[in-house]
């Protein structure tokens, strides 16, 4: 069934989400100081391409600079990118096939709000 859905994913909303956030990281990975929020747009970018069965947790090795990474993120990009993420998963949780889609839209907001001291990892949930 994660298959299915991240199939379907992909062709509806994924690929485009990823290649937007793929061509943020190339222009973050321009300057040297901003090569960590090009990473994090990367993680993000294979995040969007295939969600279903992945989930994100903290980092237990991140530290305060996460935290002012992830501050300098948010006045930037984050609120923007969550909104986004958050007006698109309740449009898509308006039709009921559109439900699952809605609701990996809705687990893209924490990491495309806080991405810093963040890792993507395997759910052990069926539509995770």
């Amino acid at each position: 069934m994660k298959t299915l859905l991240n199939l379907i994913w992909l062709v509806l909303a994924g690929f485009w989400l990823a290649v937007g956030y793929a061509v943020a990281g190339i222009i973050c990975c321009v300057l040297i100081v901003t090569i960590p929020f090009g990473i994090a747009a990367f993680r993000i970018a294979g995040f969007t391409l295939w969600p279903f069965g992945r989930t994100v947790v903290d980092k237990p090795t991140a530290g305060p600079g996460a935290l002012i990474g992830n501050l300098i993120w948010i006045v930037f990009a984050g609120w923007w990118l969550a909104l986004g993420h958050l007006t698109t998963g309740i449009a898509l949780c308006l039709t009921v096939i559109g439900i699952p889609l809605g609701i990996a839209n809705f687990k893209l907001i924490p990491v495309s709000l806080l991405p810093l001291g963040k890792e993507i990892v395997p759910s052990d949930r069926p539509f995770a």
